[in-house]
C-alpha cells in the first residue's frame, strides 16, 4: 500500500508539471475483483467475499482521486467493483457496453476529467489499446483482478501505465 501511495503521489507530480491552462484527461481502467465461480454456467456471477473487499480496497486506493464519471459494463461483478469508488465520489455509474464503444468519441466526451472504468480481463486493455490506437496490451489473465491502467493525456500526448495492486 505504500509503494501504490507513494505511485499515486509521483503521477500526481507528474500531472502537477503541466501548464495549468492545459485539460488533462485522466483514465483509470481497472478489471472486476474476484467473481464468484461456484457455477461455471452462471455468465453474470456477484463478487466473492474476497471480490466486495477488493472493490472496497479500490475505493480506498482512489479515496484522494476526485473522479468526474465512473464508467461499468452492465454486468453484476462490475457493477459491484465500480461502486463503492461511485459512492465515494457521490455519483452514478455510467453503462457502456464495449462490444459497441467508439474510442475516440468516449476520450472527446470525457476530455478534461478524472474517469474511472471497470471492465473485464479482455475489454480492459482492448478498451485502453483502442484510446491509444495502438495494440500495446494484451488480454489480462483470467485471475488477474489486480491490473490497473492509468491513461494520461495532456498537450495531445498520451503517457499510459500499467500496475499490479495487490
Amino acid at each position: 500500500m505504500k509503494k501504490l501511495c507513494m505511485l499515486v503521489a509521483l503521477l500526481a507530480f507528474a500531472v502537477g508539471g503541466y501548464a495549468q491552462d492545459e485539460d488533462i484527461t485522466t483514465f483509470y481502467f481497472i478489471r472486476h475483483a474476484e467473481k464468484d465461480r461456484t457455477d461455471p454456467e452462471n455468465r453474470d456471477p456477484y463478487l466473492t467475499e474476497a471480490g466486495r473487499q477488493r472493490a472496497k480496497k479500490w475505493a480506498s486506493t482512489f479515496r484522494s482521486t476526485t473522479f468526474d464519471a465512473v464508467y461499468s459494463t452492465k454486468y453484476r461483478r462490475t457493477m459491484e467493483t465500480a461502486r463503492p469508488t461511485a459512492e465515494n465520489n457521490d455519483l452514478e455509474i455510467k453503462i457502456y457496453d464495449p462490444k459497441h464503444i467508439d474510442a475516440a468519441s468516449f476520450a472527446k466526451e470525457n476530455a478534461g476529467k478524472t474517469i474511472l472504468v471497470v471492465g473485464h480481463s479482455n475489454t480492459t486493455p482492448m478498451f485502453v489499446n483502442q484510446i491509444l490506437g495502438e495494440k500495446k496490451f494484451e488480454a489480462m489473465d483470467d485471475n488477474d483482478n489486480a491490473s490497473l491502467f492509468v491513461l494520461i493525456m495532456a498537450d495531445k500526448k498520451l503517457k499510459v501505465t500499467r500496475l499490479h495492486i495487490e
